[in-house]
């Protein structure tokens, strides 16, 4: 019995084992599934996959068997990623050429440059290469990847120029690791002041206290006299926001010990991790990958945590002005932001009593790095520190301050 959804399921890469598909027919003879679709998708699920990381490929065998139904594409089609992949060109430009390109041609607006890739993809019936008009590699058509446009749809392939102010295609962002040693020790010991943030009014004195022992034996001529304290309960609550992906992956090592550190840390009371990509919109990420089904509604997360959460982000802050000050100006091409990014972040930082931005890039660079613009906005709205130890220890002291 329904053998084919078993093949279906390791053509998707579920591994699923003869002792796990009998288990089922078990459960289906108890009539555990309440004869519906709905219990069976739940009680397959619920005994065949061992791993969250396999729900996805689960929920397409399942839709492939049960109604026929393939994955949903993504906007830009296959035949599209054919001729981006195959045989791609790629332009080679001088400091001197491309200043001149950005003189002479003239930026669309978003909207219009979304119109004209939609049009694209509609009428165009063969790959082009060395353009400047089409979809293609190596030119500077505004679609497609591997040339050069001042503001153009980036369509895969790699990020050159950060000029880009939407990009098309399947990202996969590499998961920060919690094991990380080297570097780790000394973001930890900037940390560790946040311990200071901690209580002593709850529960019973039950903790010896060293130094009032010591002087009220002193006070009762060496006859000793022991002292106790209440233990200290721990009350910092953080909410960690990354930006992955893109440009940040060059900072990559940096946020490895950083995430370590934060993990590593004890002095937490509760260590909330949500991840982003350039800025904030309607929905954050739970996992590195950015998957939409790791994702939560951003307003929902707020409602959860109360707002003595210490809120830090950390990012570069460096995009396209769109992505923060337009609707629909999220980088993803997919993605449809109905409210300007710079509205999400002063949301954020409204909610939570302490706020602070961490950034990669070294504080001289601020004001003439590529980005600058955007950078001095998110600085407006978020005290900024640099993500170094130095940088880490005065955001922490911001984070202490009574408010």
């Amino acid at each position: 019995m329904f053998e084919g959804l078993f093949t279906a399921l390791r053509d998707e890469g579920v591994p699923v084992a003869l002792d796990e598909w009998l288990m089922l027919h078990e459960a289906l003879e108890r009539d555990l599934h309440e004869s519906t679709l709905s219990g069976f998708y739940l009680m397959s699920r619920a005994v065949l996959v061992k791993d969250e990381a396999h729900y996805d490929g689960f929920d397409i065998a399942f839709a492939r068997y049960f109604s026929g139904l393939e994955p949903a594409g993504d906007a830009v089609d296959d035949r599209v990623w054919k001729w981006l992949e195959e045989n791609p060109h790629f332009l080679h430009i001088s400091e001197d050429q491309r200043r001149r390109l950005d003189e002479m041609r003239d930026q669309l607006e978003l909207d219009e440059l979304l119109e004209k890739l939609k049009e694209k993809l509609e009428k165009q019936e063969e790959e082009h290469h060395g353009g400047s008009e089409h979809i293609g590699t190596g030119g500077t058509s505004p679609f497609g990847h591997s040339g050069y446009h001042p503001g153009g749809i980036r369509i895969g392939g790699q990020g050159r120029w950060k000029t880009a102010i939407q990009t098309a295609g399947e990202r996969r962002w590499r998961d920060l690791r919690t094991d990380h040693e080297i570097g780790t020790r000394d973001f930890g010991v900037a940390l560790r002041r946040l311990r200071q943030l901690s209580t002593r009014l709850d529960g019973p004195a039950t903790e010896l206290d060293v130094d009032d022992t010591i002087r009220q034996t002193a006070d009762h001529a060496g006859q000793l006299r022991l002292a106790f304290r209440r233990p200290r309960r721990n009350s910092v609550r953080v909410l960690l926001m990354l930006d992955v992906g893109g440009s940040m992956d060059e900072h990559i090592l940096l946020l490895d010990r950083l995430f370590s550190a934060m993990h590593q840390a004890s002095h937490f009371r509760d260590l909330q991790v949500r991840f982003f990509h350039n800025c904030v919109y309607d929905r954050v990420y739970t996992e590195p990958s950015l998957h939409p089904r790791r994702s939560e509604n951003t307003l929902h997360l707020l409602a959860q945590l109360d707002p003595d959460y210490k809120l830090v982000m950390v990012g570069d802050a460096c995009m396209a002005p769109t992505e923060l000050l337009v609707p629909g100006g999220a980088i993803d091409y997919q993605y449809m932001n109905e409210e300007p990014g710079a509205q999400w972040l002063e949301r954020l930082e409204e909610h939570f009593s302490h706020a602070a931005w961490l950034n990669p890039h070294p504080k001289r660079w601020w004001e003439t790095i590529h980005g600058a613009y955007t950078l001095s906005i998110v600085r407006s709205i978020f005290p900024m520190f640099e993500l170094s130890v130095d940088g880490l220890d005065q955001a922490v002291r911001y984070l202490m301050v009574r408010r």
